[in-house]
């Protein structure tokens, strides 16, 4: 799907016809210039006047897929009780732009003609009103919109919104059921359908099995041929990594025959399967497919959306989990990574990843699997979990630092990404269980917590962000109060 996003321009009929003409000229001006600078298109729509033609935009705005969201702006004053049954019907992200079409004051020439026209000052505040009158999710953006921070601003925004619509046509494949006994990666599919608007359903292992087996040699020679140009093969078992092709090309089969972004899978189940997809797992990943391990189809779900969010559509997100911590005083870090299934969209620029096959000493698998293993790039992230405290959804955000491995670790062959949690190690670790954090989480470079909270706003979810100001005493205090403000709702 290619995402647009709708200008609506507010104002009314008192202003007059040659008025109006200008603030139209000046919108269609701005929009032209805005697009030039934003991740996705912006169109102008109209400059509304009246009650019916906003809430004839909304209706037409809600049937579009295409339509990603709704950016307003107030040139003149616009009366804000015409906003009100269009607003009410309002289905798609909203953000309220408060900007003016001039930069400076014009001391020479500003007169009470130039007052009348550019009133965004004063149209911005009665437009607002009535947005949090009626307690709208929205985003209020405020800056010159020239200038590179507003469009960086507006841009994480609309990378939000089409996470939005991302999640709201989500669908996830599970193979399998989740792992016996783990309490996190349970949830109410019903509600998750409810609010994010994902489909959760099974499929049986054994119809991937029978995709598998159907798969030609001559698919998977076209598949070898791009691993060996994306990655190193440090092994000579090239029969393993074959079937591995086999795997990624039934399970993207099975994907897309079925509209799915995101699957998850077992090492528990993995009937008439030789190995449990790692390679495999990981290469779908960096086309921008979601993976949860062990069955845990909530952070598939979130790892597809997050990519989506990303940079060109599929940025640097992946499925992480935590492993171990390094505690020695002033080097106190994390060590992520999973069995096999970490997405190289987080790997090093360094080096390539290397395709390897080594013993996985958990699960059934009946030979030995093909994984690709590499370390993280240093750079700022967060990790993202999405849990059920029951009767709500709680998204938890942690800011991390990532750094290169402190150690080579020659001995442990799967990806590997070190981090240092905010606000430290140990504080970061109190806060993240009290806040009932998951093992598994998303990694992103590309994602921010500030976008992340406006996907939750925007899907009316719980927000916690872990910074470097967090303790767990505050923590504490604020998911209290989230406790009853949420039991209210």
């Amino acid at each position: 799907m290619k995402y647009n996003f709708w200008f609506v321009v507010g104002s009314q009929l008192l202003y007059g016809d040659d008025v109006l003409k200008t603030v139209e000229t000046r919108a269609k001006e701005m929009v032209e210039k805005l697009s030039e600078k934003l991740p996705y298109p912006l169109l102008y729509k109209v400059v509304a006047k009246t009650n019916q033609e906003i809430a004839d935009i909304v209706k037409k705005a809600n049937y579009d897929d295409s339509c990603a969201g709704i950016i307003t702006w107030c040139h003149t004053f616009s009366p804000s009780k015409m906003w009100i049954n269009g607003f009410v019907n309002l289905q798609k992200p909203y953000c309220h732009f408060a900007t003016q079409y001039n930069k400076e004051i014009p001391n020479d020439e500003i007169d009470m003609d130039f007052m009348n026209l550019n009133q965004a000052a004063h149209g911005d505040r009665e437009h607002g009103f009535i947005a949090a009158r009626l307690r709208m999710p929205r985003k209020v953006i405020a800056g010159y919109w020239q200038d590179t921070r507003t469009h960086k601003r507006i841009g994480d925004w609309m990378k939000a919104a089409v996470g939005v619509a991302v999640s709201k046509n989500m669908k996830v494949m599970r193979f399998g059921d989740n792992m016996r006994e783990v309490a996190v990666t349970e949830g109410d599919k019903v509600e998750v359908q409810t609010k994010l608007g994902w489909q959760v359903n099974t499929w049986a292992v054994g119809d991937l099995v029978k995709e598998i087996n159907a798969v030609s040699e001559q698919e998977v020679d076209e598949l070898m041929a791009i691993y060996q140009s994306k990655y190193d093969i440090a092994t000579d078992n090239i029969t393993a990594i074959r079937y591995q092709a086999r795997e990624e090309i039934a399970i993207k089969k099975m994907l897309d025959k079925e509209d799915c972004k995101a699957f998850s899978n077992t090492f528990q189940d993995l009937y008439g399967m030789e190995q449990l997809p790692g390679l495999a797992s990981q290469h779908l990943m960096s086309q921008g497919y979601g993976y949860g391990g062990e069955g845990d189809w909530k952070v598939a779900a979130m790892t597809a959306i997050m990519k989506a969010m990303g940079e060109n559509g599929n940025g640097a997100s992946a499925f992480m989990e935590d492993y171990t911590y390094h505690l020695v005083e002033g080097q106190e870090y994390s060590l992520g990574a999973h069995m096999l299934e970490v997405c190289p969209s987080l790997a090093s620029s360094d080096t390539k990843p290397r395709i390897e096959i080594h013993h996985l000493g958990i699960g059934m698998n009946e030979k030995d699997p093909a994984r690709l293993v590499f370390e993280g790039k240093e750079c700022n992230a967060i990790v993202v979990s999405l849990i059920d405290v029951g009767g709500r959804l709680r998204l938890i955000c942690q800011d991390i630092v990532c750094v290169k491995p402190i150690m080579p670790m020659p001995k442990l062959p799967v990806a590997r990404v070190m981090w240092r949690a905010m606000p430290n190690l140990t504080d970061g670790v109190e806060c993240w269980i009290t806040a009932g954090g998951a093992h598994h989480t998303v990694l992103s470079y590309d994602v921010s917590a500030e976008q992340m909270k406006d996907w939750a706003r925007m899907m009316d979810i719980e927000f916690v962000h872990i910074t470097k100001d967090t303790s767990v005493e505050t923590l504490e205090q604020e998911l209290l109060v989230n406790d009853l403000i949420w039991k209210l709702k």
